[in-house]
C-alpha cells in the first residue's frame, strides 16, 4: 500500500515539475536573449570595429572625394554619356544600387540581341571604328548592372574621340589609360580592368592643367 501511494505521489510530483509553463519559457527566452547579444549585437559591433580599423575606406563604401566633397564610388558605376568623356559598361537597371541586376535574358532572346546590335552600332560610330572592333563588354550590362570597370581595350577604343572633344593628343589620353589600369590581384585572380569613374577624374585634372 505504502508503494502505491509512493508511486502515485511521486507521478503527482513529476506532473506538478512538467506541466508549468514557466519551465519551458524562461529557459527559452533566455537563449533567445543571449543568442541576440551574441549574433545580433557583439558579432556585429566586432566585425564593424575590425573592419574600420583593418580597411575603413572599403567598410566606409570605397568613397571617392574631390575638393571635399563625395563624387562617387570605386564599386559602382556611373552613367557617362557625354562625348568629353569615356563611358562604361551598360546597365539594365540604370546603375541604381537598390535595384542591383542584370538583364535576365538569356543569349538567343531577340530583345537582347537587339540591344547588343544597336549597342554595338553606337558604339562603332561614336569611337570611329568599325562594328567587328567593339568589345563585348561595352554592349552587354553586366549581372550586377553597377560594374564601374571595363577592359583596357574599351578605355584605349575611345581615346580617339575624347582627345578630339578635349583638344588633347591622344598620346596623352593613352598615357592616362595606362596609368589607370588595375592589373590581376598578384597576377592571377582577376583581369586587367579600368575604373571609369577613377579614369574621367584623372581626365578632368588633366584637362585643367595648363598644356
Amino acid at each position: 500500500m505504502n508503494t502505491l501511494l509512493n508511486h502515485e505521489q511521486l507521478n503527482q510530483q513529476n506532473l506538478k515539475l512538467s506541466n508549468p509553463v514557466h519551465s519551458i519559457l524562461r529557459p527559452s527566452l533566455g537563449l533567445i536573449l543571449v543568442g541576440f547579444l551574441v549574433a545580433g549585437v557583439l558579432y556585429s559591433a566586432a566585425s564593424v570595429s575590425i573592419a574600420q580599423l583593418i580597411f575603413p575606406k572599403q567598410a566606409n563604401g570605397s568613397l571617392i572625394e574631390l575638393d571635399g566633397r563625395i563624387v562617387g564610388s570605386s564599386l559602382v558605376g556611373q552613367n557617362f554619356v557625354r562625348e568629353q568623356y569615356f563611358h562604361g559598361r551598360p546597365s539594365a537597371v540604370s546603375y541604381s544600387v537598390d535595384g542591383m541586376a542584370g538583364s535576365n535574358l538569356a543569349v538567343s532572346n531577340p530583345d537582347l540581341q537587339k540591344q547588343i546590335k544597336e549597342r554595338t552600332v553606337q558604339f562603332a560610330q561614336n569611337n570611329h571604328i568599325s562594328e567587328q572592333q567593339v568589345p563585348n563588354d561595352m554592349v552587354t550590362a553586366s549581372g550586377s548592372g553597377i560594374d564601374p570597370d571595363i577592359s583596357p581595350e574599351s578605355a584605349l577604343l575611345q581615346v580617339k574621340r575624347v582627345a578630339q572633344q578635349r583638344h588633347l593628343s591622344e598620346q596623352q589620353l593613352q598615357d592616362l589609360v595606362q596609368q589607370q589600369i588595375q592589373h590581376a590581384q598578384f597576377g592571377l585572380y582577376g583581369q586587367a580592368r579600368v575604373n571609369v569613374l577613377q579614369l574621367n577624374l584623372a581626365l578632368d585634372q588633366l584637362s585643367s592643367t595648363p598644356h
